[in-house]
């Protein structure tokens, strides 16, 4: 009984993955363009990003070749093809790159000196709470060595003076947090 429910719920929650887009291809203005349907089919096959389906297919052997040795020489051509793919798409993309790819290029680049600001920010507050807990546990640690009686507040609110034993425990953790935090 308690089966059922879960599966229910794990198929509603499954639900909407398979409504994601399918397709993402670059359109005409230099925008992505995400959805469950095909591109249009005047677009360059080189905008298409993602596909629905498995990617096409290269040709392997030309039309009109069958004898054996043709075909071989063919898959061999079409592999050395298929190699230099990336590498003239890398070399034609980097140079001309359009007024987009400029534009996406500085946004980047902001967007990596907000993260490396924001980095910068955070790594100081950190550096700052270590120099504070350091000075306290510093002052803490003096006022324990100083031998002077020291008390603190119990669960019920009333103060109670620390014995030597508890004297001791505090100023291992005190020593502990000045090794941790002063260096």
């Amino acid at each position: 009984m308690k089966i059922l429910p879960l599966l229910l719920l794990g198929c509603v929650c499954a639900l909407p993955l398979s409504a994601s887009a399918q397709w993402q291809w670059i359109d005409k203005s230099g925008r992505k363009v995400y959805s469950d349907q095909p591109p249009p089919s005047d677009l360059p096959e080189k905008n298409i990003l993602k596909r629905a389906g498995p990617p096409p297919r290269v040709a392997l052997a030309p039309a009109g070749s069958s004898s054996p040795s043709d075909s071989a020489s063919g898959v061999q051509s079409a592999a050395a093809s298929a190699a230099a793919l990336p590498e003239r798409a890398a070399s034609g993309a980097a140079a001309k790159p359009s007024g987009v790819d400029k534009e996406l290029e500085e946004k980047t680049r902001k967007a990596e000196e907000a993260e490396k600001a924001r980095r910068a920010a955070e790594e100081q507050k950190v550096a700052q709470a270590k120099a504070e807990n350091c000075n306290r546990a510093r002052q803490g640690k003096a006022t324990l060595d100083s031998g002077i009686r020291v008390a603190r507040l119990n669960d019920k609110g009333e103060r109670e003076i620390i014995d030597d034993k508890a004297r001791i425990s505090e100023q291992q953790r005190m020593q502990s947090v000045i090794d941790a935090d002063c260096r």
